[in-house]
């Protein structure tokens, strides 16, 4: 988270910084299952220093994973990715009156039909919308007028387990569903933004190149495609999305400057930059201690070019952009660290801050209050 995870999503597109005595502020949230809490970190960036310091720790009745933010309101969806039957797993934080005062800031828990890796929002912010990795179950809930989780209008499985996203395109208008390792599929489906209805389209499976796996995806800022992690390959996989929402493959890019086992190594998420001219995804490696960013050029035709490699601390997870799209914030799940690089004007990555902070943490947002 999954972007935003950034998300992408798990990114929240606030373009407008916090400004005061030439410092640039923003906040990192991210959920931590081994305190069951959300855990907020203040960014100050001011020149080439950037400092970062522990903010709120909310605790939760459950242990979550998974995060996604709503992008004209200060409400973050959080849930866990199982359910335990007769407590909660999903809630709605609310950070409209303070930002600061814990006892000002309203959780709201919700039901949830089943645990998920994945949340989104649709465009229009009216479903939420998780994909449930163990059993591939898609669910969309509708948000009442107080923005809360409600009904689950539709639910759909296609008999395949390991489904790892779920994300509207740009117009609202389609849904794409990635599932990684044996499953290898990349599902298609028409979605009703009225009542949230997911409708297959003609071809259900874009039919991703065996292997790949694809697992987070993320959408041109300007153009007709869209990027793919891809888990088992490693790589990234370009599609060009037609009218009518069919995707088509047009690449599969290869890192290079690393020999990789074929074992014990995995893609994770993937961001694209605001102008559409970089996409970072993370490469998990712990076990063999190659563990770093993948960086990626986006070049005018849609396709990418493989920049290089930059080391990161162990199993590098949820990715998120800074609300500016200057800075990569990044989740060290194994190491228990928080990273923050800033993105060079050629797409290298310079790290400038490094936090401890709690372990298998996966998922991440950014927010400029």
């Amino acid at each position: 988270m999954p972007v935003t995870k950034v998300t992408t999503l798990f990114l929240i597109h606030l373009f407008a910084l916090s400004m005061a005595d030439g410092e640039e502020a923003f906040t990192i949230l991210s959920p931590s299952r081994e305190t069951n809490s959300l855990i907020t970190v203040s960014v100050t960036i001011k020149g080439d220093q950037v400092s970062l310091k522990k903010g709120l720790q909310l605790s939760l009745d459950f242990p979550p994973t998974t995060i996604v933010a709503s992008s004209n309101q200060p409400l973050f969806y959080v849930t866990g990715n199982q359910v335990h039957e007769g407590k909660p797993a999903a809630a709605v934080i609310d950070f409209s009156k303070s930002t600061t005062d814990i006892a000002s800031i309203v959780i709201t828990n919700f039901e949830i039909a089943e645990g998920y890796a994945y949340l989104s929002l649709d465009r229009e912010e009216n479903f939420l919308l998780g994909a449930n990795y163990r059993e591939g179950f898609i669910d969309v809930y509708q948000l009442d007028e107080n923005h809360i989780p409600t009904t689950r209008v539709s639910s759909l499985n296609e008999g395949r387990k390991n489904a790892h996203c779920v994300l509207l395109s740009p117009d609202n208008r389609f849904v794409y569903i990635p599932y990684v390792k044996d499953t290898n599929a990349l599902f298609q489906y028409q979605f009703n933004q009225e009542t949230g209805a997911l409708t297959p389209l003609k071809k259900l499976n874009a039919d991703p190149p065996l292997g790949t796996g694809p697992r987070h995806l993320a959408y041109h800022p300007s153009l007709p495609f869209l990027y793919f992690s891809n888990e088992q390959h490693v790589g990234v996989s370009v599609y060009r999305k037609s009218v009518d929402g069919h995707l088509a493959n047009i690449q599969v890019c290869d890192i290079t400057g690393l020999r990789l086992p074929e074992d014990g190594r995995s893609a994770s998420d993937i961001v694209i930059t605001p102008d559409g001219k970089f996409l970072f995804t993370g490469l998990r490696a712990a076990k063999h201690g190659l563990d770093h960013i993948s960086r990626w050029e986006i070049r005018k035709d849609g396709l990418v070019k493989h920049l290089g490699l930059t080391k990161a601390d162990e199993v590098p997870w949820g990715m998120a952009l800074s609300p500016g799209g200057d800075y990569l914030v990044v989740t060290g799940f194994g190491a228990g660290t928080l990273m923050v690089f800033r993105i060079e004007d050629g797409g290298d990555l310079t790290r400038v801050a490094t936090m401890a902070w709690d372990e298998k943490i996966s998922d991440v947002v950014t927010w400029a209050p």
